[in-house]
C-alpha cells in the first residue's frame, strides 16, 4: 500500500525547465558559451548545474576554474526569474492539499539547491503540506544516482515499494526505479493532478490485496 509520495520539482510541480535554461545561458553568455535548446531538452534535462559545467569543460567550452562563479550568477538569475515567475498553481495546491488531507507524506526531491526549492515551494503555495525537502545539497550523488530517493523513503520510515514517485525526465526516472520506488511517469506539470495520482494509487494498492489474497 502506497503511504508516501516523493515529487521532483522541476517539470513537475513547477514549470521551471526554461528558468534554469535561461538563467544558466545567461551566466554561460558572459563566457561566450551556450547551450542549445535541443542539448538542454535531450542531454542536459534534470541534471544539477555543477554537473552540466562539468560536461561543457569535458567538451572544452569552459575552463573548470570558473564553475563556481558561474554556478553562484546562474542561482543569482534564477531567483530573479523566480521571484517574478512563480505562482501558484490551483490543480497542484488541490492534489497535494488533498493529498495530505487523507493522511499521505508528501515530500519533494530535487536537483536544484536548497535555497531554489524553498523559495519555489513558498511562491507556488505548495510548501505546508510537505513532510520535508531533499535538495542537491543533501547527497553526495544527485540523480540519476537513486540516493536522494532512498533518503526520502529512510526519511518516510517507509518501505520502499510504499513510496509513490512522480517524476518527468530519465535521470530522474532511473534515479526513482534504482530506489525501488513506484513511478508516476508525467510528460508535464499539467499531467500532475488529484485524479491521476489517486488512480494510480489504486492500482498500486489493488495489485498487493490481489497478491496477498493470492498468496
Amino acid at each position: 500500500m502506497i503511504k508516501a509520495i516523493a515529487f521532483d520539482m522541476d517539470g513537475v510541480l513547477i514549470e521551471a525547465k526554461d528558468w534554469h535554461y535561461q538563467a544558466l545561458n545567461r551566466a554561460l553568455g558572459l563566457f561566450g558559451c551556450q547551450i542549445s535548446r535541443h542539448d538542454h531538452l535531450t542531454t542536459f534535462d534534470g541534471l544539477p548545474t555543477k554537473r552540466k559545467l562539468q560536461m561543457l569543460s569535458a567538451e572544452g567550452k569552459i575552463p573548470a576554474e570558473l564553475h563556481e562563479f558561474i554556478n553562484e550568477l546562474k542561482q543569482l538569475y534564477t531567483m530573479e526569474i523566480v521571484s517574478v515567475s512563480c505562482k501558484p498553481r490551483f490543480g497542484h495546491e488541490y492534489a497535494l492539499s488533498r493529498l495530505h488531507a487523507q493522511g499521505y507524506q508528501l515530500a519533494v526531491c530535487s536537483n536544484s539547491i536548497r535555497s531554489t526549492i524553498d523559495m519555489m515551494m513558498r511562491r507556488a503555495a505548495l510548501e505546508p503540506y510537505l513532510a520535508f525537502t531533499v535538495s542537491n545539497q543533501d547527497v553526495s550523488r544527485a540523480k540519476p544516482d537513486p540516493e536522494m530517493y532512498l533518503q526520502a523513503i529512510a526519511r518516510f520510515g517507509v518501505a520502499a515499494h510504499e513510496c509513490l514517485v512522480v517524476e518527468d525526465n530519465e535521470n530522474g526516472i532511473r534515479a526513482a526505479r534504482a530506489s525501488g520506488a513506484q513511478v508516476l511517469e508525467v510528460d508535464d506539470v499539467d499531467d500532475v493532478t488529484y485524479d491521476r495520482i489517486a488512480a494510480r494509487i489504486g492500482l498500486l494498492d489493488q495489485s498487493v490485496i490481489g497478491q496477498a489474497v493470492a498468496a
